[in-house]
């Protein structure tokens, strides 16, 4: 028992010792970092505001090397000016002995130029005096002339006067004479629908016997053969009673109605060239004026028919057949007006 409390003694602990040596040598190199950070934390901003003093310094260096360049443009534009003012003050200083040197020749030939002003200024006093006549007379001239535009202003504004008066008199006849007209005209298509009425009723309705718009449309076989300008007996039977209408019309009609018959002859577009007639035209127009001479015979007034040929150039059928050349082939009566 005694040799175990001896070999306790002998088993000493030397650990905690160890960790108190590393703990404090921790804590030292700790210390160190500490003082070392510090040390470039103070480092680093003694060299920022160095920095800062350095980047003034410049600024302050460039202001002032601005204002040195401007001192010396200025101190330029100053020696520039100066040698101006010195040209300047160098051409007043001739400016001036010239001019001295001329009031002194001046000064000697005074007399004479005073001698020669007076006789220009009497010279000068004449000719006012015949511009002051001249001006008068032209004044008066004018008022010559101004009188005579105020006459001629109030001959303008008499005619104008009348010049109204007379185009409102010739409205009012053109608006009578229209009223007129009107009448005239009304009365005309009251006569050309009462001889179509009796037209009517005298052919009765006939085939060859149209109406056409405002016109009686008889084809050219009632009164012509094929390609001649002769009238056929039944066709002077159909003009007899047409004449006989017409006549009676005419009659009835007020002789101030200035009423017309026309008598249109067409033909269809197949050419004709005989001896007798060259052309539809001719064809056409020796026909309309048999229609008339004839008609003339029968009583109606010569100065109130005329004859028209038109030829094939007012077709009522553009087709190129037998039915549209008979159609075509036409004498047309219409009332209207000269």
């Amino acid at each position: 028992m005694a040799l175990s409390r001896a070999h306790r003694r002998e088993d000493v602990n030397f650990w905690p010792g160890f960790v108190d040596a590393l703990s404090t040598m921790l804590i030292g190199i700790v210390f160190l970092l500490s003082v070392f950070v510090l040390g470039q934390f103070f480092l680093s901003q003694e060299i920022s505001g160095k920095d800062t003093v350095l980047d003034r310094l410049n600024r302050q260096l460039s202001e002032l090397t601005d204002l040195l360049a401007l001192e010396r443009a200025a101190g330029k534009e100053a020696k520039d000016s100066l040698a101006l003012l010195q040209s300047t003050l160098t051409t007043e200083q001739a400016e001036r002995s010239r001019v001295q040197g001329m009031l002194d020749s001046v000064n000697g030939s005074a007399p004479a130029q005073l001698a020669e002003s007076q006789k220009a200024l009497e010279a000068e006093k004449q000719l006012s005096a015949r511009a002051q006549t001249t001006i008068e007379m032209v004044n008066q001239q004018i008022l010559a002339m101004r009188r005579q535009l105020a006459a001629l202003e109030e001959a303008i504004g008499a005619a104008e006067a009348k010049d109204k008066e007379s185009q409102t008199r010739i409205a009012e006849l053109g608006s009578r004479l229209n009223v007129a007209l009107a009448q005239r005209v009304q009365e005309l298509a009251r006569y050309r629908s009462d001889f179509f009425g009796r037209l009517r009723q005298v052919l009765g309705t006939r085939p060859d016997i149209r109406v056409v718009g405002d016109r009686f449309v008889f084809q050219s076989e009632v009164f012509f053969d094929a390609g001649q300008a002769v009238l056929k007996p039944e066709g002077r039977v159909e003009l007899d009673k047409l004449g006989a209408i017409i006549a009676d019309l005419g009659r009835e009609m007020p002789p101030d109605i200035p009423w017309i018959l026309r008598v249109d002859g067409h033909t269809d577009n197949r050419p004709i060239r005989s001896a007798q007639f060259p052309s539809n035209w001719n064809l056409s127009t020796a026909r309309a004026v048999a229609v008339v001479e004839y008609l003339v015979t029968k009583g109606i007034p010569a100065d109130r028919i005329a004859a028209t040929g038109f030829g094939e150039f007012q077709p009522l059928d553009v087709a190129n057949n037998d039915e549209a050349w008979r159609r075509n082939r036409r004498i047309e009566f219409k009332i209207t007006e000269r």
